[in-house]
């Protein structure tokens, strides 16, 4: 991935020099002045693949962009203070409005591109009481021979339904360039 240049230290606001610290072995920003090092961390997302009873999937419609109208399992960024189970349940609740029951680790897939992770957990919906959060334009259950293959958002999503519905068993980990 190519990292975001930043421009400015993020604690004193002088402009920033790249080069390798001492003790390092990356170029990183470095304040001349305060001697602060910025590192850049990927970002984590993390959602879940609700299934009902009867095995359907429910997935939202995006209202936002990227890829405004497609597919998706419910799933966000992670928030500073949470952890990553209790992200991938506000994420449901916020998009979907759906209760669920965290099954497990399903998929943790590195897309080194954008600088993220993405984390989906197996989850059983607690109730058929779901609905599109400001985020989602439409929320659905889907039985696997209607699933919208053609109109999903993300490369990731695919893989998390693919694994699921091969039954394989274990956690998928996968690294998208």
């Amino acid at each position: 991935m190519t990292p975001r240049r930043l421009r400015h230290c993020t604690e004193c606001g002088t402009a920033v020099d790249y080069r390798v610290p001492a003790d390092d072995n990356r170029e990183r920003a470095v304040c001349p002045a305060c001697g602060h090092v910025q590192y850049q961390n990927p970002l984590n997302v993390v959602g879940t693949l609700p299934l009902a009873e009867d095995g359907r999937v429910l997935l939202c419609r995006r209202a936002i962009e990227p890829r405004r109208g497609l597919w998706t399992l419910p799933a966000g960024f992670m928030e500073l203070g949470e952890t990553v189970e209790a992200g991938a349940l506000r994420e449901t609740s916020e998009e979907a409005g759906a209760r669920v029951e965290l099954l497990g680790l399903m998929a943790m897939i590195d897309v080194l591109h954008v600088g993220q992770v993405h984390f989906f957990y197996r989850a059983r919906l607690l109730d058929l009481d779901f609905a599109p959060g400001e985020e989602s334009l439409e929320v659905r259950l889907f039985h696997w021979d209607e699933l919208p293959w053609d109109e999903l958002a993300f490369r990731t999503v695919r893989l998390t339904l693919e694994h699921q519905r091969a039954g394989t068993p274990g956690v998928l980990t996968a690294a998208l360039s």
